[in-house]
């Protein structure tokens, strides 16, 4: 005798038509599912794309193609618009992939993603990056950056560098946001942060002591202490009593210079250091823009004779209105704002100390403008050309080129060309969403070092 479910369903009834909202509802999933696997595989072509770019990033930067810029990275933020600390890692992470070729592979597929790459080639080796790559096709890209941090922290090769990485990733950003607060984000070398602290807390203690002589006023909160000592840290360093010396003249350097060195028309004449070292006329032309000049008199036996009074080259509010106008570093693609007052036409030349005679340069460009054969020409309208030491011009940056068909199918020709298919779940994670054993993980990476 057959079952009861069996012979239901052979069963001649007729069966009750499907419910339009289980139609819609199952429709709406499959069209949302078909959605999903299109975001992943564009995303799968991206990595792919990103790829080929960091290997032509790669040829770009050994073949010195960045010229006039201080890097590779000064030139991709430049020319792409990209962020400058992005376009910094672009470049270490090209250079990186060089010698890692089972992640490089895997990433011209599209299997891993430009996150789990850039965090596997800070410890990546030859003898590790298979282990890597398959942590990095099981996991995702937090577990990876986990288990780098984790390993970097026990690697012995690691403490070898230790410090000079910590020097080059010291930082002090500050903007001001939409309600006009500055907002501060540092990253300092130990020594300097602990000088920070101390002077945090010493201001703090002063401003408490003053604070506890106010009758009803609002309670401040230890981060606004915090705040409000950084801004007394910074109003008495301004007004030089945090100097123990002699105020600002312990942080200077002087330059003795004859007043025929500084004209570009007289090859004669001493520039030398304090110490005695020689440097160019030049190097001095540049020091003079906005030096502090004190007048020496003195005698055919050397003896001074007269010392006349220090004064400023460029006067604390014309430097003021400069920093308003120019923001920064008026060299194209250069985004430092910690700048020199450069002269176009110098002083010493009888150029004058004005507004319009006056551009904002990093250290690095205002030496290639003085020393190194560069020339900059201020334009109507106050605009700026700079020119090569062959006289050819420097633009601004010039537009990204159009892309005038689908990107997405012009990549994947050329994919196809060199044999590559891209799949949805080409970098679908193995991880089933249990416990990860960051520690194992951390122990076979010590092994293979």
């Amino acid at each position: 005798m057959k079952g009861f479910e069996e012979s239901f369903e052979e069963s001649t009834w007729p069966r009750r038509p499907e419910p339009e909202y289980l139609r819609r509802s199952r429709e709406k999933e499959a069209e949302l599912e078909a959605l999903g696997e299109r975001i992943a595989e564009l995303s799968a072509y991206i990595q792919a794309a990103t790829y080929r770019l960091l290997v032509l990033l790669r040829e770009f930067d050994e073949r010195v193609g960045y010229g006039d810029f201080p890097s590779c990275a000064h030139w991709l933020h430049w020319r792409t618009g990209l962020n400058l600390g992005a376009a910094r890692e672009k470049v270490r992470v090209a250079h990186a992939l060089a010698e890692l070729p089972r992640i490089s592979a895997a990433m011209e597929r599209g299997e891993i993603s430009y996150s789990k790459v850039r965090a596997m080639t800070r410890v990546a080796t030859p003898a590790n990056e298979e282990y890597l790559l398959m942590l990095a096709r099981d996991g995702t890209a937090a577990h990876i950056e986990k288990v780098v941090r984790a390993w970097r922290r026990v690697s012995r090769q690691e403490e070898l560098a230790a410090e000079e990485r910590r020097s080059q990733s010291r930082y002090l950003q500050a903007y001001t946001d939409e309600d006009g607060m500055v907002v501060v984000r540092a990253r300092l070398m130990p020594e300097a942060g602990a000088a920070l602290l101390a002077a945090l807390e010493a201001a703090r203690d002063q401003l408490y002591e003053k604070g506890k002589k106010r009758d009803g006023a609002a309670e401040v909160y230890p981060d606004q202490r915090r705040a409000d000592a950084l801004g007394l840290v910074a109003e008495a360093a301004l007004a030089g009593g945090l100097d123990p010396g002699t105020r600002g003249d312990r942080y200077q350097v002087v330059v003795h210079v004859d007043e025929a060195a500084l004209a570009t028309e007289n090859e004669e004449g001493e520039s030398a250091l304090e110490g005695g070292q020689h440097v160019s006329a030049e190097t001095s032309r540049r020091l003079a823009c906005e030096a502090a000049k004190v007048e020496m008199r003195h005698g055919a036996n050397g003896a001074i004779l007269d010392v006349g009074r220090r004064t400023r080259t460029i006067p604390p509010a014309l430097r003021r209105a400069l920093a308003h106008r120019d923001g920064g570093c008026r060299f194209p693609g250069c985004n430092l704002t910690f700048c020199d007052a450069h002269h176009v036409e110098h002083w010493a030349d009888g150029g004058e100390t004005k507004l319009d005679n006056l551009i904002q340069l990093c250290r690095r460009h205002h030496r290639a403008v003085h020393e190194e054969g560069y020339t900059v020409e201020v334009l109507e309208g106050g605009r700026v050309r700079f020119r090569r030491p062959d006289g050819r011009g420097i633009p601004d940056a010039p537009p990204l080129p159009p892309v005038e068909e689908d990107p997405v199918t012009e990549f994947e020709k050329l994919l196809a060309a060199d044999g590559i298919e891209i799949d949805p779940r080409a970098s679908w994670p193995t991880w089933d969403g249990g416990p990860v054993d960051y520690g194992a993980a951390v122990e076979h990476l010590l092994t293979l070092d």
